[in-house]
């Protein structure tokens, strides 16, 4: 079932610029595009510049990406364009909306490393790298002595500084010739090349098994590398472009244009130059006021230089000013000899010789890195900001090839020969390197390179920018420095930080959202720029902190010089001296020369080969446990085989000579079974000679080393004191640890496995688990001995499953569980869950999985004890037959689960629980129509609401169908042990909506018949729906509320007609649909005063009750509810009680109701007294509501077709009047709505139109009025959406032009983001927000009382959005393709919010402009039902 290659989605949206968010993939998976809500319906053209396959890259040519829809309807809210990813770098995209770019960013595809003579693939997260500085390795020839010592420290990536020839300064950095092998290397007699380095390389890499990557310097070179550059209207001065004194002018046009005289006389003039004048002094003391300004921030930061440079504790201390340590840098440099000022300060001038004028390159604090700060507009030179690297100058690239050939050239060939010989290159000072220049740069070494590892360093200060300079670049890993933490906490949680997931995480699905990522870091303990943590803490943390970095699970890093212990910093630009070379022999006094036996490289080697370990073997997750201020705990963790390894540090950021630690340390409990104890050292002093700087080798501190044990039992440790066994909990293993000489400066390792016990049930939910996911292969045990049950396929037994009992798994809301004698689970501290079904559960792992959120109250509550777990299981086998069978399997995983650690059971139960949601969404997919079953995503998840919806209780909601109708279903009675009827009836919405005498309502049921069960395939289920409803038919009307027929209600005069559309749909819909008009129907109450009647006592045809039902109407329908007073409605006034309908003779429009009461779905009765609304209908909408005349028209239509071919037998009815029999036939009838719908129910857009009764109540002309011959006439005008109603199903009533500019009217004024305006928001009642909790004296709106006078509802949206499409069809192909887009982009809306709402469905209504409101349902069937009919239409 599930997929193994690894998907991953990201959605666009409108205008939604991501160049600042990272995207991580890697080589292999494949990348889908997919459109967001903002959006879906649109004319959308995705564009990268991944090339084709087997196409090089090149960065400026972009290429559309085809859609794939997998539904191939006009419904593509699945559709997709997607990249493989086969190679690495970055990548861009972007997308258009017809021609405008909408949006776009970037992704990073990581490389593959290949090392050793096998080739084989060397993670990013194992690569331990150690810097090198070239100039200290002395003669090429004895660099394999001195690097060994990184093969035998177990390093895999050696990183040098530059190999090039350097410049005066020595700087490592400062490069005189970027083409030319540093000569240093060479022996008198011997020249070495490039060709050689490339070879010793190769060797390092297929017989040590170490990559090489070395730095690119793009951003400077050495002084004497000379690369000459190629060359409103207000009165402002004018800046002399060559900056000469009193060089500055003004524009005299400008001046002469704002400086006129009113007159030619001298004093005009006189006044005119003294304006003049003063402006001029104006600007100049501006421009006075800037430059003090800058002066004096010069003067601060040349203050602040000399203090840090001369006198500050944590500075270089320079001592005498001499001509090496000026007193100023200087900021500028000329390859001439020294001049007096004047002189050249005259160079400024000349041409010739100003092209050689170079300033100096730098940092500048808290400057914005995608600035180039030696641009023109630029004061850091003139503020003197720089803090400035006197030996190299800023290179001017210009900002393309064109501006600077022979720069670009050159360094593109300095680029090209780098990656030819090495894996991968550190960009250097890379956040002062332009950006343009660097990809130029790195596209070129990619064409050589592919799989080309870059890391970087970045000093911005900030997680975007830095993301920006990842995502142009394609950086691989960013160097993260553990010398940046002040202390244990700080670098415990730089661990933490930068790489892996919490220990017991949810395993994610292969197919999901492309998140946003952090760098990929490479952690060091020191870099070559760092300051030397012994000076700064103590020797005694070396080990300890290197080995907290190297337990981060991201690649980890050091310096040569750190493991042999060397007591200063190795400055990049004085250091002259040579590395030590290994010896295993040597001793410590010997200070040219290394072994296991120097400083900590005997750890070094051990857990550098450990972190490796945990890279190639997937330990993916992490734990990092503050112990004590000094002791740090990392956990790293593997979630296939549930091993763990657990590196205890006792760091000494203080001297412990000279500072009190504690010999008081913590006890430490251990989860699971220790295996055995993987490392223990410490740090400690030896007998030799103290440490004394030698002059030809980078020697370290002979006195201090590691006693180091590995791979030992726990009895055989020296740091553990005892170890004792106790138990958390059932099944939980916990090892408590005692210490006794864990001193600062010392480490212990645990390899951890769980108890055998735990590990054998992980193994057998694992081997179950496969069937759902291959992902659980590994660490899988099969065993004979497990529960029967479990040898059975999941599917297997879930595939005997009805829709009906899906319902009961998935779903039921607490009041329906109630009804059975449950309850929804509660978790404490928190909520109830939505559902007491799986659906409950899955909504909220659905919010926490994504985000490992496993610190959520429902994790909690899991890992605190097995109610949860005992609740899912016990519900569903209280149950019987298949849903017991369901509850039984669970039951039986559960038993293991119960048997592993409690910080394992969140991720397993999630995994048991999704594994089987998928099959039971799946099944319940299978036994639906094909539009489901092939649709999208969107209309499957949509789908479910039939299976939310649709239920059957411990008491059967729906009146009994007749004994003789075939294919009822059937259950025995748990208490009475007689068989009885089970039909499902159809929930009006949850959770109000849901259970007893309050589930089922005529209205609500045949408004979302079509969409729940007609349109989803379960046509046996509508069939005894309609039946059971035609058995309760009275007074020739169906019931409001069914009450299960004995109390029901016949106060609404529409659901009689949406019951007439069903059957009219159930007809055209189900194969041989026509049947159903032959099916009996159980009538219990045969005469209006019936009693009751047990199903069977009389059975009628249901074209017999279709025939009565518009014979009564025609007669005429005039009754008194029963029981009519308080008992049955508190609010209502008595008059409300009274109940007609029938047919106009003159119009055929069907009428009825009065002023106190309301018949049609806006049916709000007035509640307050003190708003004096009680017994008030907010909408009564009598006279003839438009959507019933629409529904009408629709009947009379269609029997009027049966009778024509003689499938109805009646062609007329037959009613009294004024005592004599009268017939009227159905074409009659039919003919009568046509002729006088668009007369009498649009509102013209001629004033003087005659067929306007009340010209004087008109407020919006070209609409359609919401009723015609209300007892307040101005009702009749007002905009409401139910027009679109008759639109849909008699659309023959409309003139196309008519209906399109009531339809564009609607559009402008009634349209939401989800529902439609219940009323014109320009009436004078209008109010978009349903407080129905709210009672004061405002008549519109206490109590609620504004419920359809403008809150959104949901429902109507989907017949306006049919309507349209209808029309729009009619209009032309342009009309058709725009209306498709808004219906799509409506949709879409839908869509995230169905995806979002953990009821999985969609409201009954919301506030204005799509606002929560707290007192709707929040999943409604005729919300869901509208929607899906919408898509079917599309």
């Amino acid at each position: 079932m599930g997929h193994s290659k690894q998907i991953r989605i990201l959605l666009l949206n409108e205008m939604e610029k991501l160049e600042k968010t990272l995207f991580r993939l890697e080589q292999g998976f494949e990348l889908q595009f997919r459109l967001g809500p903002t959006l879906q319906g649109k004319a959308v053209t995705v564009y990268t510049n991944y090339p084709f396959p087997g196409e090089t890259f090149n960065r400026e040519k972009f290429r559309s990406l085809g859609w794939e829809n997998p539904t191939e309807r006009e419904d593509d809210s699945d559709k997709y364009c997607k990249l493989n990813l086969q190679q690495s770098g970055s990548f861009q995209y972007y997308f258009l909306q017809g021609n405008e770019k909408s949006g776009g960013g970037y992704i990073v595809v990581d490389p593959i490393l290949h090392v050793g003579a096998d080739n084989h693939v060397l993670p990013l997260d194992c690569v331990t790298l150690q810097t090198f500085l070239a100039k200290c390795l002395g003669p090429f020839d004895e660099w394999e002595s001195r690097l060994r010592v990184a093969k035998e420290s177990g390093y895999n990536m050696i990183h040098f500084t530059p190999l090039q020839t350097l410049g005066l300064s020595r700087s490592c950095y400062s490069l005189a010739n970027q083409l030319e092998l540093n000569p240093d290397f060479s022996r008198p007699n011997r020249k070495y090349t490039w060709t050689d380095v490339g070879q010793l390389v190769e060797k390092l890499k297929k017989e040590w098994n170490i990559l090489c990557i070395t730095d690119v310097v793009y951003n400077h070179t050495e002084n004497r590398r000379v690369t000459k550059s190629d060359p409103n209207q207000h009165l402002k001065i004018i800046q002399d472009p060559e900056y000469r004194r009193l060089g500055c002018t003004v524009d005299m046009n400008i001046a002469l244009a704002t400086f006129i005289p009113h007159d030619n006389g001298p004093a005009a003039i006189e006044e005119c130059c003294n304006w003049f004048r003063k402006r001029i002094e104006e600007l100049n003391s501006e421009k006075l006021r800037l430059v003090n300004y800058h002066q004096e921030q010069a003067v601060n930061c040349l203050l602040g230089n000399v203090f840090y440079e001369r006198l500050a504790g944590h500075g270089p201390k320079l001592g005498p000013v001499t001509r090496k340590h000026p007193l100023v840098t200087r900021y500028f440099t000329f390859p001439f000899e020294e001049l007096a000022f004047s002189t050249e300060e005259s160079m400024i001038h000349l041409p010739n010789k100003a092209c050689f004028l170079m300033a100096h390159n730098g940092w500048v604090m808290g400057d914005d890195p995608l600035r180039n700060f030696a641009e023109p507009g630029s004061e850091v030179y003139l503020r003197r900001e720089l803090i400035c690297w006197g030996d190299s100058v800023k290179l001017r690239y210009g900002n393309k090839p064109e501006d600077c050939p022979y720069l670009w050239a050159h360094m593109r060939k300095y680029t090209e020969l780098t990656v030819t010989y090495f894996q991968g290159v550190r960009l250097d000072n890379c956040h002062s390197t332009p950006l343009h220049v660097a990809e130029y740069m790195l596209d070129a070494a990619r064409k050589l390179q592919p799989n080309l590892y870059v890391v970087a360093e970045l000093f911005t200060g900030s997680e975007d920018l830095d993301n920006i300079f990842v995502t142009r670049l394609g950086i691989s890993s960013l160097i993260r420095e553990a010398m940046s933490a002040c202390n244990s906490h700080e670098e415990g949680r730089l661990v933490y930080r930068y790489g892996g997931e919490p220990v017991g995480s949810f395993v994610q699905p292969c197919l999901r959202p492309l998140m946003p990522a952090i760098a990929h870091a490479l952690f060091m303990d020191i870099t070559h720029d760092n300051e030397c943590p012994i000076v700064h803490r103590s020797a005694y943390d070396a080990l300890p902190s290197s080995t907290i970095v190297s337990m981060a699970c991201c690649a980890s890093g050091s310096t040569r010089g750190y493991d042999e212990l060397v007591p200063h910093q190795i400055s990049v630009v004085s250091e002259e001296r040579f590395y030590t070379k290994w010896n295993p022999g040597a001793l410590p006094s010997n200070t040219g020369e290394v072994n296991f036996q120097s400083g900590i490289i005997a750890a070094r080697c051990a857990i550098n080969k450990l972190h490796q370990e945990l890279g190639a073997k997937g330990f993916i997750q992490v734990y990092v446990d503050q112990v004590d201020e000094d002791i740090v705990a990392v956990t790293r963790h593997s979630p296939s085989i549930h091993q763990s390894v657990v590196a205890v540090s006792r760091t000494a950021f203080r001297n412990p000579k000279t500072s009190f630690y504690s010999k008081e340390v913590p006890q430490m409990c251990i989860p699971g079974k220790i295996e055995e104890v993987v490392l223990e050292a410490r740090t400690i002093e030896r007998t030799t000679n103290p440490y004394r700087k030698d002059e030809n080798s980078i020697n370290g501190m002979p006195n201090i080393t590691v006693e180091i044990r590995e791979h030992i039992q726990l009895n055989e440790s020296k740091i553990v004191k005892q170890a004792g066994v106790t138990t958390k909990g059932p099944n939980e293993y916990v090892q408590e640890i005692e210490f006794e000489n864990l001193s600062p400066g010392s480490v212990i390792i645990f390899r951890v496995s769980l108890d055998p016990h735990a590990q054998v049930a992980v193994g057998i939910l694992r081997n179950h688990l496969t069937q759902f996911s291959p992902h659980f292969k590994s660490g899988s045990l099969a065993v004979d001995n497990s529960d029967p049950i479990l040898k059975i396929p999941f599917a297997s037994i879930a595939s005997k499953l009805t829709l009906g009992e899906l319902n009961q798994i998935l779903y039921r809301c607490e009041s329906e569980e109630q009804e059975d004698g449950g309850g929804c689970y509660t978790i404490p501290n928190w909520s109830s869950l939505k559902y007491a079904g799986l659906q409950g559960l899955m909504s909220v792992l659905a919010e926490i999985r994504p985000k490992n959120d496993l610190g959520h109250p429902f994790c909690d509550n899991l890992r605190s004890g097995d109610w949860m777990i005992d609740y899912v299981s016990s519900r569903l086998i209280s149950r019987s037959g298949t849903i017991a069978e369901v509850g039984k399997w669970l039951q039986a995983m559960f038993f293991y689960l119960k048997q592993i650690p409690r910080y394992l059971i969140p991720c397993y139960f999630d995994a048991i629980l999704i594994g089987a949601y998928t099959t039971l969404l799946d099944i319940a997919w299978k036994q639906m129509s094909s539009f489901v079953q092939n649709g999208s995503t969107f209309v499957k998840h949509l789908s479910l609401g039939s299976v939310q919806m649709c239920a059957v209780g411990k008491v059967p909601s729906l009146p009994l169908l007749s004994p003789s109708l075939m294919d009822v279903p059937y259950r025995l009675n748990e208490i009475t042990k007689e068989k009885e009827q089970c039909c499902v009836s159809l929930a009006a919405g949850l959770p109000h909506f849901s259970s007893g005498l309050f589930r089922c309502w005529g209205r609500d049921t045949f408004i979302a018949l079509r969409g729940t069960l007609l349109i989803t395939g379960r046509y046996i289920e509508a069939r005894n729906i309609i039946l059971a409803f035609a058995g309760t038919l009275r007074h020739g009307l169906i019931p409001n509320l069914l009450g299960e027929g004995t109390y029901a209600r016949y106060n609404c005069r529409d659901a009689v007609w949406w019951w007439l559309q069903c059957i009219q749909d159930y007809c055209k819909m189900v194969p041989n649909g026509l049947e159903i008009l032959k099916c009996p129907v159980s009538r219990m109450y045969p005469t209006d005063d019936s009693v009751p009647l047990p199903a069977g006592t009389l059975d009628q045809p249901l074209f017999e009750v279709i025939q009565e039902t518009m014979q009564r109407h025609m007669q005429g329908i005039q009754f008194r509810e029963r029981n009519a007073g308080p008992q049955i409605d508190r609010n209502m006034k008595d008059e409300g009680f009274n109940i007609t309908a029938g047919v106009d003779e003159e119009t055929g429009f069907v009428y009825g109701g009065n002023r106190l009461n309301c018949g049609t779905w806006m049916d709000k009765m007035g509640e307050s007294d003190r708003a004096r609304n009680r017994g008030i209908p907010a909408t009564p909408r009598d006279g003839s509501a438009v959507e019933i005349v629409g529904l009408s028209k629709s009947a009379v239509r269609w029997l009027l077709e049966l009778s024509k071919k003689n499938i109805f037998p009646y062609h007329e009815v037959t009613v009294k009047r004024h005592g004599k029999i009268v017939t009227v036939s159905y074409d009659e009838w039919n003919r009568k709505i046509q002729d006088n719908f668009e007369k009498l129910f649009h509102v013209s857009e001629d004033p003087s139109d005659l067929n306007e009764k009340h010209p004087n109540l008109v407020h919006k002309r070209g609409i359609y009025k919401d009723s015609y011959g209300a007892s307040s006439p101005w009702c009749d005008y007002q905009l409401r959406p139910n027009f679109t109603i008759a639109m849909v199903v008699a659309p023959e009533l409309f003139t196309i032009e008519k209906a399109w500019k009531a339809l564009e009217i609607a559009e402008k004024k009634l349209l939401g983001p989800l529902g439609m305006k219940t009323l014109d928001p320009d009436d004078m009642v209008y109010c978009g927000i349903y407080d129905n909790a709210l009672d004061n004296d405002n008549y519109n709106l206490a109590k609620g009382f504004n419920y359809h006078q403008g809150p959104e509802w949901l429902w109507p949206i989907g017949y306006f959005l049919r309507a349209k499409l209808y029309f729009s069809r009619l209009m032309g192909p342009e009309t058709n393709a725009n209306t498709i887009f808004l219906v799509k982009n409506v949709l879409s809306r839908h869509y995230v919010h169905l995806e979002r709402s953990p009821w999985k469905g969609l409201p009954e209504l919301t506030n204005e402009n799509g606002q929560y409101c707290p007192f709707s349902c929040e999943t409604q069937a005729w919300s869901i039902a509208s929607i899906l009919e919408t898509l079917y239409d599309l």
